[in-house]
């Protein structure tokens, strides 16, 4: 009975907590992503703009991948783009590893950026601490990442709930005053979460080593359906949290600092930073693993034994590209960065998966 019930688990949730852990990042984590994105539009806007246009997109697209995932047994990102784009696979990679170094850079700065504002210590201590604790989880290997990041999914939407429901006691008029005024949405709030959603979904072929329990069509599509939920409602209640403090929370490089700055709560904060600085290592482990994935299958597929020194060598060479990256700042790399890769993502996976990759699984062999 208990392996029945893991096993239910397995297919229909895992993956969802493995997308939100690796999707969090430190640009979301902080709260710095959500303003980039949405405070344009406004605080009830840029609500809408998450709780419907990003989360049917996420939802729909990691329904179709992991079901063209489960129809043709591609579960890293390379056999993956073979079978939808053929030899234009490579595009994506190079958009791919692009994205890679912009989120580790992001992480990077991120566990920087807090450290230094929290604790009053260098910077560096965080950085080394989170790259260290990053190589080690990819160097443990796809279980041990499967458990920590899902786990560690428990931990944040605890820590999140508990934090809204703070915000609440302490900013509740002032929140509810920003998500009442529909005068104030601004033009546009759709396309923003649609933006955010492209280029956010450039990662879900990083996560289907998640998705190889699933043995039906209902349970790959399910699957999906629950990642795009289980992805943005930790998004949805930071972004209700900042609402409270909009429009001077908008410039800020923190947000999450911010508004520990005003609640005056330490051990919250300090529980909080905990939290965020998993989820880094969450993000960090989850890009640089997809990378090893594509680098074994090359061996394996030959009956070959990947290099004992592959994996850790790359690993190594990821985490010291972040940090070189990350002296470029946490608020310009998300807006300059993410902002230019969404759509080589919604041309190169979005737009193939939703219409070739339909076409390809209704032809396919029933499976």
């Amino acid at each position: 009975m208990e392996t029945k019930k893991h096993s239910k688990f397995q297919r229909y949730v895992l993956p969802g907590l493995i997308f939100q852990s690796v999707v969090i990042a430190g640009g979301y984590g902080t709260g710095a992503e959500l303003a980039e994105f949405f405070f344009p539009y406004g605080s009830l806007g840029g609500l809408l703009a998450m709780s419907t246009v990003t989360f049917l997109f996420w939802a729909v697209v990691c329904a179709v991948t992991f079901e063209f995932a489960r129809v043709f047994q591609t579960y890293e990102y390379k056999s993956f783009f073979q079978t939808l784009l053929g030899k234009g696979w490579v595009l994506y990679e190079i958009c791919y590893v692009i994205l890679l170094l912009i989120v580790l850079a992001v992480v990077v700065a991120a566990a920087g950026a807090n450290t230094e504002a929290v604790l009053g210590v260098s910077k560096w201590y965080g950085v080394v601490v989170m790259g260290v604790c990053v190589a080690l989880l990819v160097l443990r290997g796809t279980t041990a990442i499967e458990k920590f990041l899902s786990f560690w999914s428990y931990v944040l939407y605890a820590v999140y709930i508990l934090f809204l429901a703070i915000c609440f006691t302490q900013f509740g008029e002032a929140i509810a005053e920003q998500l009442g005024a529909v005068k104030e949405i601004g033009a546009g709030w759709a396309m923003g979460g649609a933006r955010y959603a492209f280029y956010n979904l450039g990662i879900i072929p990083a996560v289907l080593f998640a998705t190889r329990d699933a043995e039906s069509r209902a349970e790959a599509v399910g699957s999906g359906l629950i990642a795009g939920a289980i992805g943005i409602l930790p998004a949805i209640l930071l972004f209700v949290a900042m609402t409270g403090m909009y429009p001077e929370i908008a410039s800020v490089a923190i947000p999450v600092n911010y508004i520990f700055e005003k609640l005056n709560m330490p051990w919250l904060q300090y529980l909080f930073q905990i939290v965020l600085f998993g989820t880094l290592i969450e993000t960090g482990a989850g890009f640089i693993k997809a990378v090893t994935d594509r680098l074994e299958i090359n061996y394996t597929k030959e009956g070959k034994q990947p290099p004992a020194q592959l994996r850790p060598a790359v690993t190594v060479g990821c985490v010291l590209l972040g940090v070189a990256i990350s002296s470029f700042g946490l608020t310009g790399l998300i807006a300059q960065g993410y902002g230019t890769i969404t759509w080589g993502f919604f041309v190169l996976y979005v737009v193939p998966v939703l219409t070739w990759g339909v076409y390809k699984i209704a032809t396919a062999k029933k499976v």
